[in-house]
């Protein structure tokens, strides 16, 4: 047996710059928390790629939704998760905010590991999820939330995606790879 590791970096080239400015917002242009003690970064750089969805109602007997995320250092998948949420969401909105919480708080994490083990990671990690509104109320600026109950994690997403290291990509459902990760699958669906 053998792993495989795609070293080659992922053309992102597609994707249009939609960096807003959030010195106008509660956010004003935060900066992403790097730790100050780590080694100097050696050898080419590495894309962070993450995918994240989540399945409302997924357990009938709770009305839990499971969140799938799954990320990628270049063209390698290196860390996945799938799990049940802590509570029942009453939309798909606020599953795939639950989800999309999850999936940045993995790649904080992840951000600072590869930092400690002195990796050169790119300055831009990649997201993609397929619920176009909670995508858009993410990245506009000036967007507003009208769901009490997602305060936190909407808060939180924004902080983050002003600090301008993500970017959210919208993407079909069906190119969604995280979605192995959260519904229910044929054999021939996922192959």
């Amino acid at each position: 047996f053998k792993i495989c590791f795609h070293t080659k970096e992922p053309d992102y080239s597609m994707i249009k710059d939609m960096s807003y400015k959030w010195s106008n917002s509660v956010y004003d242009n935060p900066i992403e928390e790097k730790p100050t003690d780590v080694p100097i970064p050696l050898g080419k750089s590495v894309i962070i790629t993450s995918y994240f969805a989540a399945n409302l109602r997924h357990d009938v007997l709770s009305g839990k939704a499971v969140t799938g995320t799954l990320h990628l250092l270049n063209k390698t998948a290196i860390k996945w998760y799938s799990k049940k949420q802590g509570t029942s969401e009453c939309a798909t909105y606020s599953a795939e905010y639950s989800a999309y919480r999850t999936c940045i708080e993995q790649i904080v994490d992840l951000r600072n590991t590869l930092c400690y083990l002195g990796v050169n990671i790119n300055k831009k990690t990649y997201i993609f999820g397929d619920n176009e509104s909670m995508i858009k109320s993410s990245t506009v600026p000036f967007a507003r939330l009208h769901k009490r109950h997602n305060i936190l994690s909407y808060h939180y997403v924004r902080s983050q995606i002003a600090a301008g290291y993500i970017d959210l990509v919208h993407i079909p459902s069906e190119f969604n790879a995280s979605n192995v990760l959260s519904k229910h699958w044929g054999y021939q669906q996922v192959w």
